[in-house]
């Protein structure tokens, strides 16, 4: 038998630390089990991520390619983090000009395997032109993937059957078990507006189906155990390798860097809280949320009368909290405007509810920790997410209106209510400590993804390609 080969793996997400992170733990969980990483990206986002721990910096070399300048996109502006929505067009047109260095990194090093991201369409053919395997890394669940179209090519050539707003309020016929993974009308009309063309020249949509064509494999951020089904699914409608690489929750220890002022202020009012009495508010840092609908959630966790952490980094700085509200709220309600160290927050023994938007990764983190949900989607995959969860019923959506997407103060208060105390919401409360700490906290699924993961890298690795040096062209049409 062959002695186990030490693989060469480079790594490049798209460049939203959404993605970067979530890149990262994968990235660290291959290096514990012996392989090299190339870590790529930009040098302001190299220099923001979390320290790697000193056992794995040997294996984890990260690389720094400089963001070529682009008209429209502010000086130091490397992550979606530092750009309002409208400018991130110009972030994927700065990303698509990293190809050239990209291939010329690929070339000197030649890596068995590059993992890469929905945005870099161009990448596959690089990537086949190099004689390097291809892994698209989803850091979107397998219902994501599946609700995303038929196939690769009805993907790339438009030829899916749904076409207005209406059409995506049910599973797709496709979706051939039991399923309510599906939006409502008032998220249908927000994707169809967000996945148009767009001033990067490429759709998002075209991006998904040329990784989805030009890969060997499929990874996913999920397990069997969460979405079996799902996963299977995407399989059959790419006829690609399917493997789950595990939620990759929190690591256990994760500190969020040492005791600072900030986790003291925070620590001494939590401490002040009776046990799982304290719902924690955080939509991340680049979600827009308008006047309306900051005032309706103020208004909302102030009617609830529970005590609350409320994570406040709005992009849109104009929007203002009704007035009084600190006033009202003082003693019961914190509301933060600056970084918060959210892990820490939620893994305190006063924080018994999490009200979110629904961003995947916050969803892992708070079940890993036993968090019930208060769902409140906003964008792309969001409402997705908020159904599965739903039906497994770790909380709860806040009721909207249909049509436009609009809660009302009362309608947060009730649900904060129901899932947080209420004798009737005991059982979300009861299935996220129970079911999802084993599911989220089970280190032999973690293990087992993995181990997976990393045995098929080593089986399925291409001979070194003889090449010439040529860029290839790309074009979008």
């Amino acid at each position: 038998m062959d002695e186990p080969h030490e693989l060469h793996i480079a790594m490049f997400p798209w460049l939203a630390f959404g993605h970067i992170i979530p890149f990262l733990e994968l990235a660290k969980l291959i290096a514990q089990r012996g392989h090299k990483i190339s870590f790529i990206s930009t040098p302001r986002n190299i220099q923001r991520l979390p320290t790697i721990p000193p056992n794995l910096t040997p294996r984890i070399n990260l690389v720094s390619l400089a963001l070529p300048h682009v008209e429209n996109l502010p000086n130091n502006a490397e992550a979606t983090a530092d750009l309002p929505f409208d400018k991130i067009p110009y972030l994927k047109i700065a990303y698509d000009r990293l190809q050239d260095s990209l291939f010329h990194f690929l070339h000197s090093s030649s890596p068995d395997w590059i993992i890469f991201d929905f945005a870099s369409y161009w990448l596959p053919e690089i990537a086949t032109k190099l004689g390097i395997s291809g892994v698209l890394f989803s850091i979107f669940g397998a219902w994501t993937l599946s609700f995303a179209g038929p196939s690769y090519s009805a993907i790339l050539n438009g030829d899916d059957p749904r076409t207005e707003p209406q059409h995506f309020t049910v599973p797709p016929k496709w979706v051939t078990f039991p399923s309510k993974v599906a939006f409502r009308i008032h998220e249908a009309k927000r994707f169809l507006v967000q996945i148009e063309a767009n001033s990067s020249g490429v759709t998002d949509i075209f991006r998904w189906g040329s990784v989805l064509a030009g890969c060997d494999v499929i990874a996913v951020r999920s397990c069997l155990e969460l979405e079996a089904d799902f996963l299977r699914l995407v399989e059959d409608l790419h006829c690609k390798p399917v493997i789950p690489v595990g939620l990759l929750p929190p690591p256990a220890q994760c500190s969020e860097g040492g005791v600072d002022e900030k986790w003291v202020t925070i620590s001494e009012w939590l401490d002040k809280q009776t046990q799982g009495s304290v719902v924690y508010i955080a939509f991340g840092s680049e979600l827009t949320i308008n006047q309306d609908e900051i005032t309706e959630l103020a208004l909302g966790l102030e009617l609830s009368g529970l005590p609350f952490f409320w994570a406040l980094r709005n992009q849109d700085d104009s929007v203002r909290l009704p007035d009084g509200f600190d006033e009202r709220v003082k003693g019961r309600g914190v509301v933060w405007t600056s970084w918060a160290p959210q892990l820490r927050i939620m893994a305190h023994e006063s924080v018994g509810g999490f009200l979110t938007h629904c961003g995947y990764s916050s969803v892992i983190e708070a079940l890993s920790f036993g968090l019930a949900l208060i769902m409140l989607p906003f964008a792309i995959d969001q409402g997705l997410i908020a159904r599965v969860f739903e039906g497994k019923k770790v909380g709860i959506e806040v009721p909207r209106d249909e049509q436009d997407g609009s809660f009302t103060r009362n309608s947060v208060a009730e649900s904060l209510r129901l899932v947080i105390v209420d004798r009737e919401g005991s059982a979300y409360r009861e299935n996220a400590k129970q079911q999802m700490v084993t599911l989220f906290g089970d280190k032999s699924i973690s293990d087992r993804c993995m181990d997976q993961f990393v045995a098929f890298l080593r089986s399925h690795r291409k001979l070194p390609a003889v090449i010439n040096n040529d860029l290839p062209t790309h074009s979008p049409n």
